[in-house]
């Protein structure tokens, strides 16, 4: 309802507009408090200052009209929830309020006037609540009426979804009466017990059940009655028209009425024969290889479980873990399809050799199978074994016009511990086949206990190794290279300490084989000659130090691809001169693809090469010509050989590297006796104990004063 607007006759007295806002927000302040109304505090105080003022203008005209005061009371009701509680407060407030207000004292008759637009309020009051009420009913009515035909619409369409349903369902779907009768049933299920379309309909359900299995499902039916199940489902044997049993997979649920009571059972029934089929043939392919139809590492590990808790005590088991050798370079060489053949080969291979045995053959993955075999007297020994397997397949098999003849290797474990966890077993022969392969081609090897111990330890150690760097555990220590004549030092070389905690400290040789092992000698290995870098530039500036830093790489460094980008990020970031820096190159990665380049290329860049872990062999002395080097360093197994082999090959080393015009630096010198030997036979510098071990950079600071 629109705002009213005031009309007055004759102009308000001085003072109206305070007593009319005090007595809107005393009107405002207990009218929200009784009801509810759409209008916050403050615009409900401007809302009642309005009728307010009208209301005042009326009782103050010449002729008193009650259509306004009418008005008010409907807009009352059109403000929300107002109710009774709201008129009663309304006329409470405004019977007391209005003759109190000074513009109508003055009014002749004010307080009948005032009760005549207070009964005209409550009048168009009433009225307005009575028409909304029954505005609210009329909708309420049409929403009802909606809701049915909305209701009725809806079993319409899921009547016609429940026929489309049943009528082009795969599944036999029948509903049954509570006494067994078959009220409905769909074509598919007619179609699964060979009868006609709606023949069904009217025989019993229990008579189309197998005899044997009748009573299982009238019990289980009867127990859908009692409410102790909602639905069941078990399989069950259906009797055909033409006499055939057919296995079938039923679920059966109960419907009830509009009283909650039970009405008919809904019978769901698939055909389980395929079913049955398909889950067989996926199980087997879950549990077997496709390409060898061997069992896979699943089914191998829960048979060799099974095999444990029956092993004969005397004779127990034992677990082969079999490696075709050389199985990449045919893969490689010959094509993936080759390779395939070349397995299927070998597990029929394998099956022909332990035909005689109460063995189980499985594919692991790739070229690794596992043997179980459950011992009895007359099982042949391991040797024997895999000398029978390696005698099969060294007759050459043909694919493709090639012949082929490899080699298998193998990890055994024989007779394990009682109680072992099979897991562990399976970890056991694998390691045990990696010590193997080790070795040679065509080997096995028995397990260890002992040797695994000591691999699983060192392994241990070699995965903490990164988080003992990221703790600080990891450093770097430095030991001077001198000269043999006068033992002054000649350089410095930066070595790995690795300071462990709770155990002997490892030196740079150890920590280097570790980080090989993991991968971790790349960012391991450029950190060591960035941490030389950098304490030479500090050791040149500070100490006046301008001898060369020596800091050994290993295989893996000196082949990455990115050592010359490194290095010249590292001379740039240290300011380290080149010259002053020298990286050795071990001899044995020489003829590694990429190690001669990135020889030569560090060569470009000015930095010192030296030959390190250097022998007598061919290739050694030809590097030293053909490549930028022109210091070598002896393998300390040679110098550790002549402290006690006064030998003579070893005297004709040095001579052959001084006609290179090389110097030479021996490693391992660690007694004088050494020294005095190397130094007759006319090395130039060494490095070892004896000239000082790897020590802290603070404490070499003095041996470096002034060098």
């Amino acid at each position: 309802m629109p705002m009213i607007e005031p009309q007055p006759d004759q102009p308000a007295a001085p003072g109206a507009d305070r007593g009319r806002t005090r007595l809107a927000r005393k009107w405002a302040y207990l009218l929200s408090g009784v009801t509810v109304v759409s209008l916050s505090r403050e615009e409900l105080d401007v809302e009642l200052l309005g009728l307010l003022g009208t209301l005042c203008d009326a009782l103050r005209s010449a002729s008193p009209d009650p259509a306004p005061a009418e008005r008010i009371g409907a807009r009352l009701v059109a403000l929300g929830y107002v109710g009774e509680p709201g008129l009663r407060c309304t006329l409470d407030v405004l019977g007391k309020g209005l003759p109190a207000l000074p513009e109508l004292q003055a009014v002749d008759g004010a307080a009948d006037r005032v009760v005549a637009a207070l009964g005209a309020l409550s009048c168009g009051f009433l009225l307005a609540h009575e028409r909304s009420v029954l505005d609210q009913q009329e909708i309420m009515h049409l929403s009802l009426l909606k809701a049915v035909r909305d209701a009725q619409w809806n079993l319409r369409q899921s009547e016609a979804r429940f026929e489309e349903v049943v009528t082009s369902s795969a599944s036999g779907i029948a509903v049954v009466a509570l006494d067994g009768r078959i009220v409905r049933a769909n074509a598919a299920l007619a179609e699964m017990l060979g009868h006609p379309a709606g023949e069904l309909a009217g025989s019993v359900l229990y008579d189309v059940v197998h005899p044997e299995s009748v009573e299982v499902l009238r019990d289980a039916m009867t127990g859908l009655l009692d409410g102790g199940k909602e639905r069941i489902r078990q399989s069950e044997r259906l009797l055909r028209r033409d006499g055939d049993v057919v296995r079938i997979s039923l679920t059966a649920s109960l419907l009830r009425d509009a009283e909650d009571r039970p009405s008919h059972f809904v019978v769901v029934i698939e055909d389980g024969t395929e079913l049955m089929l398909l889950q067989g043939e996926l199980s087997r392919q879950a549990l077997h290889d496709v390409l060898t139809g061997l069992p896979n590492r699943q089914y191998f590990g829960t048979h060799l479980e099974t095999a444990l808790r029956r092993a004969d005590p005397a004779y127990g088991v034992t677990l082969f873990h079999v490696d075709l050798d050389a199985f990449g370079m045919v893969c490689n060489s010959l094509g993936r399809r080759v390779g395939e053949q070349l397995l299927v080969h070998f597990a029929q291979r394998l099956k022909a050799v332990m035909a005689r045995e109460n063995a189980m053959i499985a594919r692991f993955h790739s070229d690794e199978f596992g043997i179980l075999v459950e011992n009895t007297e007359s099982t042949p020994d391991i040797d024997t074994i895999v000398r029978a397997i390696n005698d099969e397949l060294a007759e050459p098999f043909f694919v493709d016009g090639h012949g082929l003849a490899l080699s298998a290797s193998a990890g055994v474990v024989h007779r394990p511990a009682k109680g072992i966890d099979p897991l562990e077993l399976l970890r056991q022969a694998d390691q045990t086949l990696r010590r193997a392969k080790e070795r040679r081609r065509g080997q096995w090897k028995m397990f260890d206990r002992e040797a695994d111990a000591h691999d699983r330890r060192t392994q241990a150690v070699a995965v903490g190794m990164a988080g003992a760097w990221e703790h600080g555990e990891i450093g770097v220590r430095y030991r001077p290279m001198a000269r043999l004549a006068d033992g002054e030092a000649a350089g410095v070389e930066a070595r790995l300490h690795w300071n462990r905690p709770d155990d002997t400290a490892l030196s740079h040789e150890c920590c280097v084989e570790l980080a090989e092992s993991t991968g971790l000698i790349l960012p391991l290995g450029d950190w060591l000659v960035r941490a030389a870098g950098r304490q030479g530039e500090w050791w040149r500036q500070r100490a006046g130090f301008g001898l060369p830093m020596l800091a050994g790489l290993t295989g893996h460094q000196v082949s990455d691809d990115a050592l010359g980008t490194r290095v010249t990020r590292l001379l740039r970031d240290t300011g380290l001169p080149p010259a002053q820096l020298m990286l050795g190159v071990p001899a044995g990665a020489l003829p590694v693809a990429g190690v001669i380049e990135n020889v030569t290329a560090l060569a470009d860049l000015g930095v010192r090469v030296m030959l390190d872990e250097f022998g007598l062999g061919p290739d050694d002395l030809r590097a030293i010509e053909d490549l930028p080097v022109d210091i070598v360093r002896v393998d300390r197994r040679l110098a550790e050989w002549q402290a006690w082999s006064d030998s003579t090959f070893l005297s004709a080393l040095v001579p052959l590297v001084r006609q290179v015009g090389a110097t030479l630096v021996v490693d391992g010198v660690h007694t004088e006796d050494q020294a005095k030997w190397w130094r007759a036979a006319g090395a130039e510098l060494a490095t070892g104990d004896y000239f000082g071990v790897a020590r802290p950079p603070a404490e070499l600071a003095g041996q470096f004063a002034g060098t």
